[in-house]
């Protein structure tokens, strides 16, 4: 739902709007199937089944648990006026599986590209990667639950993609590098772009590293939006550079207890109205990694960790960095930490609890008083702050029109969520 920009912020805000009404949905999601296809049969009929689908084929596959040992990548493509949909039937309760993790239980595209293609309601276990898209561009996974994997969940980086839409999926218990969505590659080998990971619940990500989503550096203009993730033993969300094209956006996510950060990007992004709890070394983390920090905009947000709340290792002298209209409470840290300092940097209109300096922001009472409804090791998140929590700090030049829920801001406060917002 859009809201209207109320008349008083129309002149303030300086961030961009999301250019497309439903950013979550392919612009060829309600394309009707030219032709359904009822599938039942063993796991050797379906890949043939598969293999033989055709530009506005929807396959709907019965209840079963289908093992499939050999290597299978799906490499059919649709178009852009007729689609291909693989599901499963109505009410039907469908799983890939392995029997070893010698293999991915599913890949998509990794023989030849693929385009056009909605993956939905399927459950995929076992194997190593639970899914791998290759060269693809124009996909939709959607409403998958993806779990207990030998590695990865979900990755997407071994070629280039483009537009993937990956919405509502459930992943949990990867193991090896264990991430719930590994996308990119390092160093930019290979990139995502313009793509939109959004309403996912990612949780236990444990194992050698274990981020819930981690985007690596130089994918761009993707949109990672209103997904849950805890309990992850690397950054519930990791999120690189973007090498000078367009920024990420990370927004009105639900991201705690993590045994890293919580939430870290390096730059070139825009990270608004997200709930981040939790930490063990941080709540938010900004540091060059396989790039440097710069033009990260970091607004709008509620950062509640025993640790260090926002931790910027490399924010002294660089170019377009903000951190403002933020809730930064610590129980044991600094509610801002920056280890080389922030000279150049714009911090304004943040509240803020902990040790440590204020930088020009304003202090809150505390987390029991402005924010009763979350705890400090997140099992509890409801990040609406009392009535007479401090929180009309907010800067006008950096307002954002809506709050973590979606609702349209009317007053200046600062944090995630707007007073008085309806449940999410």
């Amino acid at each position: 739902m859009r809201f209207a920009l109320p008349a008083m912020l129309a002149t303030a805000t300086i961030l961009p709007a999301a250019p497309h009404p439903d950013p979550y949905r392919p612009a060829w999601a309600d394309i009707p199937a030219k032709r359904t296809i009822p599938f039942s049969g063993d796991a050797k009929a379906l890949v043939r089944a598969v293999a033989a689908l055709q530009p506005g084929d929807h396959l709907t596959i019965a209840a079963g648990t289908y093992q499939i040992d050999q290597f299978w990548d799906i490499t059919v493509s649709g178009t852009s006026a007729l689609p291909i949909t693989i599901s499963a039937a109505k009410d039907a309760t469908v799983v890939f599986s392995r029997s070893d993790d010698r293999q991915n239980t599913v890949n998509l595209g990794q023989s030849k590209p693929v385009a056009f293609v909605c993956l939905r309601g399927l459950e995929i276990t076992r194997g190593s990667h639970g899914l791998r898209i290759g060269a693809a561009s124009d996909v939709w996974v959607d409403q998958c639950h993806i779990h207990h994997t030998g590695d990865v969940c979900l990755s997407a980086n071994s070629h280039d993609t483009s537009r993937l839409f990956l919405t509502g999926n459930h992943l949990h218990h990867g193991a090896g590098h264990a991430e719930g969505m590994y996308l990119g590659a390092n160093d930019g080998k290979f990139v995502m772009s313009e793509s939109v990971i959004a309403r996912n619940h990612v949780h236990d990500c444990f194992g050698d590293q274990g981020d819930g989503i981690e985007l690596k550096q130089g994918s761009w203009g993707n949109l990672i939006a209103e997904n849950h993730i805890h309990d992850t033993n690397y950054p519930c969300i990791t999120v690189y550079g973007t090498a000078g094209r367009k920024p990420n956006v990370i927004e009105r996510n639900l991201c705690y207890r993590s045994r890293n950060n919580v939430m870290q990007v390096q730059g070139e992004a825009i990270v608004r109205s997200n709930v981040v709890i939790g930490g063990e070394n941080a709540g938010f983390a900004s540091t060059d990694h396989q790039g440097k920090t710069r033009d990260l905009t970091v607004v709008h947000n509620t950062i509640v960790s025993t640790t260090h709340a926002f931790r910027g290792n490399s924010w002294n002298d660089r170019a377009n960095l903000v951190l403002a209209n933020n809730v930064l409470y610590s129980r044991d840290g600094n509610a801002l930490f920056f280890p080389s300092g922030h000279k150049g940097a714009t911090i304004t209109g943040n509240v803020l609890a902990g040790s440590g300096p204020d930088a020009g922001s304003a202090r809150g009472r505390g987390l029991a008083d402005d924010l009763p409804g979350i705890a400090w090791d997140g099992s509890r998140h409801d990040a609406t702050p009392a009535t007479d929590a401090p929180f009309r700090k907010a800067d006008p030049k950096f307002l954002w029109k809506t709050d973590f829920r979606g609702t349209a801001r009317t007053e200046p406060i600062s944090g995630a969520v707007a007073s008085g917002s309806a449940p999410r």
